[in-house]
Formats: structure tokens, C-alpha cells, sequence
């Protein structure tokens, strides 16, 4: 395994195929990664005390910090970090154990806390702050810090979800073929 994919009380990273991580990255413990997923420079992933889940053709851009709560009496299943399928997340974003469905958009410096579910299609506008617990309706924008709902997406910024995450797996795409000849 390399430096920067650790093993921690005997879990290891899982990666699906054509995973890409960066060199400059951590992915630590139960971590596991679906087909096509990509992470970008400088992103630090701790599933140490719980796990942490990407989705299919989903990617985390730089600077993102993902993490999860631990298990306890309190909360035996603690907040385990679960990102669904063709999820674009924005540069410097924290998600910390949440849940977010597929085909979102967490835009640029967000910060998203524990027990919050993202539900499918919805995009989170750069530098919002979604509070614990909070449920975010499919089918929205939210913005604000605390984060709110805006408005209904329209059709086009519905099918640009999809259109970011099909793009940045194409970019990963090319940085594994440029990779795979030196």
C-alpha cells in the first residue's frame, strides 16, 4: 500500500477501478472508494473511527477535509461520511459524517457537519455552512451561512450535476493515462 494510503486498526482503503488519488493526499482506515472516484491534491480522508463511503464517478477537489464521528452509547452508529454517485465537491470544502445523495454539487469552501442529509439533486452554493441535522430537499439551491433553501433548480442546472461529475471523470481519466506513461 502506498504512503499515502494507510491502514489504521487493521481497516484499510478500498479502491474500485480507475480510481484516482492524488500523490499529495491521505486516505485513511475504512475508506472506500467506488469506481471512477477522484481525489484531487491535498485532500485529507480519516475513516478511522468510522467509515467513509464515495459513490460512483464522484469527485473531491483540493483542500477538502473529510471525517466522521465515532460510535458511541450515545450514538452507537456514530455519523459515518457517505457521498452517493456523480457528487462534485468543490474545492476546500469539510464534510463531516454526513450523508449526500447523488448528483450534488457542494460548492467552493462549504462546510457540512454531522447528521445532515443531502438528499439527490441539489446544489450547495460556495462558502455555505449547513448545521447538524438539517435535511436538504432534492431538487434545490441553498446558500448561506446557516445554508437555506433558495430556490427550485432549473432543468439545465439539473443536468449540469451530472455534466460536472461526467467531466472531472474524464479529467481523472487523463491524468491516469499521462500517469501510466512514466
Amino acid at each position: 500500500m502506498s504512503t499515502n494510503l494507510r491502514s489504521y486498526k487493521g481497516m484499510s482503503p478500498q479502491l474500485g477501478e480507475r480510481v484516482r488519488v492524488d500523490s499529495s493526499s491521505v486516505v485513511i482506515g475504512d475508506v472506500r472508494l467506488a469506481d471512477d472516484v477522484a481525489i484531487w491534491p491535498l485532500v485529507a480522508i480519516r475513516g478511522d473511527v468510522n467509515r467513509v463511503t464515495i459513490g460512483k464517478r464522484s469527485n473531491i477537489q483540493d483542500g477538502c477535509v473529510l471525517h466522521v464521528t465515532h460510535k458511541s452509547a450515545v450514538k452507537p452508529e456514530g455519523h459515518p461520511l457517505v457521498i452517493g454517485e456523480d457528487v462534485t465537491v468543490g474545492h476546500k470544502v469539510m464534510l463531516h459524517g454526513c450523508r449526500i445523495g447523488n448528483r450534488v454539487l457542494v460548492g467552493m469552501g462549504t462546510i457540512v457537519l454531522d447528521g445532515v442529509v443531502i438528499e439527490d439533486d441539489v446544489m450547495i452554493g460556495a462558502g455555505s455552512l449547513v448545521a447538524p441535522g438539517k435535511r436538504l430537499e432534492s431538487g434545490h439551491l441553498y446558500l448561506g451561512s446557516p445554508a437555506r433553501k433558495v430556490r427550485p433548480l432549473t432543468e439545465a442546472e439539473i443536468a449540469g450535476l451530472l455534466y460536472s461529475a461526467n467531466n472531472y471523470v474524464g479529467w481523472k481519466d487523463d491524468y491516469l493515462a499521462e500517469e501510466s506513461q512514466t
